[in-house]
């Protein structure tokens, strides 16, 4: 079976104005409006994520960088 994954360094920005993802140099940033409580960040950015790809959340794993802001993401 192939290796289907892919494999994005991701540079999260909290409090954010508005919900948006810009790739910049091969990383992407996500701004979420979201405060960084609770784990509502990263489920915001699964959100995002998920909508940007056009693939279920599900699909979508955080590998490193749960409390950062630099997370290592990938779709699978």
């Amino acid at each position: 079976m192939k290796d289907l994954s892919k494999i994005f360094n991701v540079r999260v920005t909290p409090h954010a104005k508005q919900n948006k993802i810009v790739e910049t140099d091969g990383v992407l940033r996500v701004y979420t409006t979201v405060a960084p409580e609770n784990g509502r960040a990263n489920s915001a950015v699964v959100e995002l994520l998920s909508e940007y790809f056009n693939v279920p959340k599900s699909r979508i794993k955080i590998l490193k960088g749960l409390t950062g802001r630099d997370k290592v993401v990938a779709i699978e």
